[in-house]
């Protein structure tokens, strides 16, 4: 356990239990949209850390009080003006209760102590969509964000030993409040200059491998900050550095000219062995190593090679100079470990010019299946930090040059809204910072395929205006793209999408079979191989190759899509009992329409029909104005057996109640 001063936030959604109570399904869905869209994003960039979640409740830990109070305030400001067609009863409003304390950190990242259980009692004294904070907060944060607190005194809080300081912000000053650029900015000229920002001793060194038999106190230490896997874990001072620089890398001071930094740009440190078995060594290499070259495959990214990545193996590492001089934003370091028959694989990516924490997973599998397994948490990394890279390169692009953005800039930009939940709005932003991107650089890599990608989700939906015309763009995106990345498994994927959706099913089977020769863990390919089944009539193969999909990348954006792969398997083989746990599994991870209709036609079969009903209205919801000869003239596949199966959809859909709609 470690002891440490942290700024502590506890939120938590007003009149929750009552919104399960009327509509459990559809308020999981929306809690999930908003961390996802909303709350989660927001910590992320204010350098926060979730320590738990609680159902609707959450436990954060920041650097600063600032940041602290700056995120809060964004994501009241963005909850008020979410789901404005929902009564006002349904919406979603936080309290928030935030405090400076002491706190002890657990092995497992849980934090105690007098932080944790003021910052609690706070919570409940804020208004609905305001938040309250301690005298030790407000001190800190007064003169740096342009708003009056309501000083409430001095009050007694339940379990707390002294009275505190309580000062409230309202619903109405929180949406009054007009933040500053530099809102998040603890330090910017060093760590005297630092208004609020937390500061500890340095951070324990990282131990060499246990193989060398040194410093296991300090192996002991890294224990508990990989298995925390958070910005608390270890203990730093989060002032802000000056970062990498073309000008000062050992690259230049050997004699090469300098080069503008990438944005996707990373080492990747090698892992940890906290085990003493010297098995587990050659495993932690062997994830360096696999992963430094997944990661490489990134379109836009730049890898800094294993042979440089492995001088650092078994010394202490400063993050912020090894970004300084290798000239990358960012590190990639993790932990192995041995439990009794378990593998746990812990790993951290840190933004170089801060110390602190973008991200951080922990993985756990059995030791009998070690081969397996490497290959299982390469898979499951590489593809999260994709979404990680791009949403954190999307929020520091947007902090730095928001009203001056370049084209890798903008393409970032519409890569993270690409990777939330699918959706009209979300996919026309995309689309259009993907073309914004091109106007300044038509050779963009990650605007080219982003932007033939959100063609490929329209034609996926059913929102095409123009089917043909989307299939020749997204064609010709995909096809420039190829000719300057070759080997990238995602432009594979992506011409066989075109085909897909042109319905050459074998070129477009062919096109996943060469991504997945390209990038074996390339779950996305798995996924979408296992569709083709479906439409070209072998409906009992697509599981298979599915599920793969699902085991490479468990936490993926596209999860939804994949549970509804399975359940339309299940549909076409009329094994309605067996559809339909798959597509609540679609729906209860990120809003999908077609999964309505697979539950819709499956319990009309089943003779539910209220459950029927519920779907075919969830539908209506997300597709307005659908029909049942609307769907009966998708057109997904002119395959006979597949064609013969759907029409048990189409009728389970009249069954439903879905409007028939013209048959013109």
């Amino acid at each position: 356990m470690t002891r440490r001063l942290a700024a502590i936030l506890v939120a938590d959604i007003v009149g929750y239990s009552r919104m399960m109570g009327a509509d459990e399904g559809g308020t999981i869905r929306r809690l999930k949209a908003l961390r996802r869209e909303v709350t989660d994003p927001a910590i992320q960039a204010a350098q926060g850390r979730i320590v738990k979640s609680m159902g609707d409740g959450l436990l954060v830990e920041f650097p600063s009080p600032l940041r602290a109070v700056a995120c809060a305030v964004r994501i009241q400001q963005a909850l008020a003006g979410r789901e404005p067609a929902l009564p006002e009863d349904r919406r979603f409003r936080l309290r928030c209760g935030i405090t400076v304390g002491d706190v002890v950190a657990q092995p497992d990242g849980d934090l105690f102590g007098d932080g944790v259980n003021v910052a609690a009692r706070l919570e409940p004294l804020a208004e609905p969509g305001g938040l309250c904070v301690s005298r030790s907060v407000h001190d800190q944060v007064r003169d740096r964000l342009p708003c009056r607190f309501e000083d409430r005194g001095k009050l007694d809080l339940k379990n707390i030993a002294r009275p505190v300081g309580v000062f409230a912000l309202s619903a109405a000053a929180v949406q009054a409040v007009a933040l500053p650029d530099d809102a998040d900015d603890d330090a910017e000229d060093g760590p005297d200059a630092a208004q609020g920002a937390i500061r500890s001793v340095p951070s324990p060194a990282p131990p060499p491998s246990v193989r060398t038999g040194r410093n296991l106190r300090a192996a002991a230490l890294l224990v508990v900050a990989a298995a925390a896997g958070s910005v608390g874990a270890a203990i730093w001072w989060m002032g802000r550095s000056p970062g990498p620089r073309a000008e000062t890398t050992l690259a230049v001071q050997n004699g090469l000219p300098p080069r503008p930094l990438p944005s996707l740009s990373l080492v990747v440190l090698p892992f940890a062995n906290l085990s003493a078995d010297p098995e587990q060594d050659f495993f932690a290499d062997g994830l360096t190593e696999d992963l430094t070259t997944d990661l490489s495959h990134l379109a836009g990214s730049f890898v800094i090679a294993r042979n440089t990545a492995f001088t650092y193996k078994g010394k202490a590492v400063d993050v912020k100079q090894v970004g300084r001089d290798l000239g990358v934003r960012y590190v990639l370091e993790g932990s192995v470990r041995r439990t009794d028959n378990h593998i746990v694989l812990n790993a951290q990516l840190i933004a170089t010019d801060t110390g602190g924490h973008v991200w951080a997973d922990r993985f756990e599998g059995e030791r009998s299946r070690l081969g397996t397994l490497q290959t299982e948490f390469v898979a499951h990394l590489a593809r999260s930090l994709d979404v990680q890279l791009t949403e954190a390169e999307s929020l520091r692009s947007l902090r730095e040059r928001r009203a001056n953005p370049d084209a890798a800039d903008l393409a970032l930009r519409g890569w993270s809204f690409l990777n939330r939940p699918r959706s009209l709005a979300n996919t026309t932003e995309a689309a259009a910072l993907f073309k914004a991107s091109l106007a300044l650089d038509a050779s963009s890599p990650r605007a080219l395929i982003g932007l033939a990608r959100t063609d490929i989700v329209r034609l996926g939906m059913s929102w095409s205006a123009d089917k043909s015309q989307d299939i020749m763009e997204a064609d010709s995106l995909v096809t420039r793209y190829q000719a300057a990345y070759p080997d990238d498994a995602l432009g594979y994927v992506t011409k066989g999408d075109v085909l897909r959706a042109s319905r050459q099913f074998e070129a477009a089977l062919s096109m996943y079979e060469a991504a997945i020769a390209k990038d074996r863990n390339y779950a996305m390919a798995y996924a979408l191989r296992g569709h083709i089944a479906t439409l070209t009539g072998h409906a009992a193969a697509a599981i298979p190759s599915v599920l793969d999909a699902i085991r490479l990348s468990p936490k993926d954006p596209l999860l939804n899509v994949w549970y509804y792969f399975v359940c339309h398997s299940y549909t076409h083989q009329k094994r309605w009992d067996e559809a339909i746990p798959w597509c609540h599994k679609s729906v209860a991870a990120g809003p999908y329409w077609l999964s309505y209709v697979d539950l819709a036609a499956g319990y009309a079969w089943l003779g539910k029909k209220s459950e029927a009903a519920a779907a075919a209205a969830e539908i209506l919801k997300l597709m307005p104005g659908y029909t049942v000869q609307r769907w009966a003239n998708e057109r997904w596949s002119d395959n006979p057996t597949f064609l013969e199966e759907y029409r048990s959809i189409v009728e389970g859909l009249r069954m439903a109640g879905l409007p028939e709609g013209s048959t013109d």
